[in-house]
């Protein structure tokens, strides 16, 4: 119950405005006392983080989707050792860009977290953490193919091992490092969680986006599972797990990029709740 006086003048008694639905609590009071907790220019905000996240797909793409595939050959490490020599200059050029785009993929959640605070604050934490642990990750696993690299260029001393050994030991680092991506790819997925939660909740993005984040999401997971608990399943649906990933993180960095948010329809419901 809110307690409430009348007036001396006859008139109804005073009471605190009523939240409107589909503004968050904090938004509808902060319209009436003057103080928002959002960005002063969240289009600006959202386009910052668009182009950060386009650095990620394209630098990310490129170590990831381009690079590692023409090195990496499960279980042959001849193969994939001669690889690692006749790709030399490619492998360090892609090393650098997963620590670019890791770095960067920081810089993403921290730009959104800025944005998205006002919506849920442990949430848009939570999601700056996640990333972060997955881009300690990923920069762990650069470590491991730059290893690779130079046990296969002979960088390394390894005459004892022999050849067969060299490569050998070459094909341990790079598997160390795809098993790595593996276990990166959890929070790949579970920063997506928060951030689909937050941008369903915002009213600022379609909600339609913000549930296929948190599918996507789930996504990630059940691959990484299925590889580990089940692989020969985990390969099989490797191809349809993914889709649902990937059209979640090209529809809010096309969104972010474009549009930015959405403010229109939140900033009438907030005029609507001062009035």
């Amino acid at each position: 119950m809110i307690d409430s006086k009348p007036t001396t003048n006859g008139h109804a008694p005073t009471s605190s405005p009523a939240p409107v639905p589909g503004i968050p609590v904090n938004l509808t009071t902060a319209a009436v006392g003057g103080q928002r907790d959002i960005p002063s220019s969240p289009k600006r905000l959202a386009r910052i983080a668009g182009v950060l996240y386009l650095l990620v797909g394209i630098f990310g793409g490129f170590a990831q989707g381009f690079m590692y595939p023409k090195i990496y050959v499960a279980g042959d490490a001849a193969k994939t050792a001669g690889n690692l020599i006749a790709n030399s200059g490619l492998v360090r050029i892609g090393v650098v860009a997963d620590l670019f785009q890791a770095t960067v993929w920081v810089f993403v959640a921290l730009t959104l977290y800025r944005l998205l605070r006002h919506v849920n604050k442990s949430a848009a934490s939570a999601m700056v953490v996640l990333a972060s642990i997955g881009a300690g990750i990923t920069m762990l696993n650069a470590v491991f193919e730059f290893e690779g690299l130079r046990v296969a260029t002979g960088a390394v001393n390894l005459a004892g091992f022999g050849a067969a050994g060299s490569n050998a030991l070459a094909l341990l680092f790079v598997d160390a490092q795809h098993y790595g991506l593996l276990i990166a790819s959890i929070f790949f997925g579970l920063w997506l969680v928060p951030l689909g939660y937050l941008a369903y909740k915002s009213g600022w993005f379609p909600k339609a986006l913000g549930v296929v984040l948190i599918v996507g999401g789930a996504c990630y997971l059940v691959d990484v599972l299925a590889a580990f608990l089940v692989p020969d399943i985990g390969k099989a649906i490797h191809g349809y797990d993914t889709v649902p990933s990937i059209i979640a993180e090209v529809w809010t960095l096309g969104y972010l990029l474009v549009i930015g948010v959405n403010t229109k329809k939140s900033d009438e419901r907030i005029v609507a709740a001062s009035s």
